[in-house]
């Protein structure tokens, strides 16, 4: 680790566990989680190194969820750290509404030089929650240019695509409910198929059909918006082949695709994009979490020529009405170049690849313990899904107790390590994820 125990306590100075506990519950408002309830009892992390964190009391955590999901090329990686610096000693940000600065036009043409040819054109914001909201108001917009509007979105009812108003209008997830009325249309599709059996391919046909379904029956709909996998909605692998039905499904109809890529991009299933396994190229793209590390608030849409020139049709500016001041921040596209340059001079896609096989052979066993109703995985995410969710909230805590820290969806365990993880990582993750099984 970068720190000792005594230096942490010199950077923290008061903040002892118990005062940061108690300063906790004083002040800070925690999101997902309830009012009034039991004290948060996460740890208080303090440090972290690679792909381990320490908390306040000196305790040392592998981390296999990577910082919800963000920290892709770990913690405290120099590299990082430098190019943030680097940059704030030069220019912080400046609105690009009024002007522009180096960093951005880098970060653009880093992005679009990693995408299928034709998505070139690129907008920065602030979260993968934003960039969704900016989705789905280009699609919008964008048949409404065309003079032939269309605003229906089709998407999973299990599908996560952030917590704005718009992002959490799309999902059909029971927590994501939004108050009020709908402020557009959403065809939510509920597979029939049970997560173990979806990614089979026999599930295929059963998964296109019902999509199909959805898009035919009603008005056209301006978009399809998907996943690549269904991540807050269970870690769920969809059946090869289905991205590339989609595609033709969308091209039949005239429907943008959208592949949301704020979980899978950028290296995690063990390819750059989740949409890459099916070789399609989306119309729009959202990214956000690996893109920047975890290290800022950083995200991004990409989006082709066709889409972005038609807004040369607005009545009002003749281009799209939205952003925000802090949208392609400089500082965070910076650190997103120097993101990419460690994915890229670390073969980070191709280790999540031979990683995240091992890390799914050594899980696989797991499926004889009769709280364990499936184990998948795709890259380095890695999913145990539980009979009960009383049995997937006690594996997290057994891992958590033996020093590795676990995500959990509902009755699914879900493990998501940096990147940088090495094979001795992926075996200590293993198996302390098989003895927390086995106390249950």
């Amino acid at each position: 680790m970068s720190l000792t125990n005594g230096e942490i306590s010199g950077v923290a100075a008061d903040m002892d566990e118990g005062r940061a506990r108690e300063r906790d519950r004083r002040y800070v408002w925690h999101p997902w989680s309830p009012v009034g309830g039991a004290d948060q009892d996460g740890p208080v992390l303090v440090s972290g190194q690679g792909y381990r964190v320490r908390d306040a009391a000196g305790r040392e955590y592998l981390d296999a969820m990577a910082s919800a999901m963000n920290a892709s090329c770990g913690h405290a990686h120099p590299a990082l750290i430098a190019a943030a610096e680097r940059q704030m000693s030069l220019l912080p940000h400046f609105d690009l509404s009024v002007g522009t600065h180096l960093p951005v036009g880098r970060a653009a043409e880093r992005i679009g030089a990693l995408l299928p040819q034709g998505l070139d054109r690129t907008l920065f914001v602030n979260s993968g929650s934003e960039a969704t909201e900016a989705a789905v108001r280009i699609a919008h917009n964008y048949w409404t240019n065309k003079g032939e509007p269309r605003n229906r979105i089709v998407t999973f009812a299990a599908g996560y695509h952030g917590t704005t108003y718009v992002a959490q209008h799309l999902s059909g997830l029971p927590t994501n409910a939004v108050y009020g009325g709908e402020p557009f249309p959403v065809t939510r599709v509920r597979p029939s198929l049970p997560p173990r059996e979806l990614r089979t391919p026999e599930a295929l046909p059963v998964l296109v059909e019902e999509f199909e379904r959805a898009v035919l029956d009603g008005t056209p709909p301006a978009a399809v918006f998907v996943e690549a996998l269904l991540n807050v909605g269970g870690g769920v692998i969809l059946p090869d082949g289905f991205l590339r039905a989609l595609r033709d499904l969308c091209d039949r109809t005239g429907a943008l695709l959208i592949v949301d890529e704020v979980f899978c991009g950028f290296g995690r299933t063990g390819r750059m994009f989740g949409f890459e396994h099916d070789g399609v190229a989306p119309d729009l793209v959202t990214m956000s979490k690996g893109l920047s590390g975890g290290y800022v608030p950083f995200a991004a849409l990409t989006t082709t020529e066709a889409v972005y020139s038609s807004f040369a049709a607005d009545p009002l500016i003749g281009g799209l009405r939205y952003g925000h001041t802090t949208g392609g921040h400089a500082v965070a596209c910076a650190v997103a170049c120097a993101v990419l340059d460690v994915i890229e001079e670390r073969k980070l896609v191709e280790a999540s690849a031979v990683l995240g096989e091992q890390l799914l052979a050594g899980l696989r066993p797991l499926l004889d313990h009769p709280e364990v109703s499936d184990v998948r995985g795709l890259g380095l995410v890695a999913t145990v899904e539980c009979a009960r969710p009383e049995a997937a909230a006690d594996l997290v805590a057994g891992a958590r107790a033996h020093g590795v820290l676990l995500r959990r969806q509902g009755t699914a365990v879900m493990a998501i390590p940096p990147l940088v993880i090495d094979e001795s990582g992926v075996a200590e993750l293993v198996r302390v994820t098989g003895q927390a099984l086995a106390a249950l």
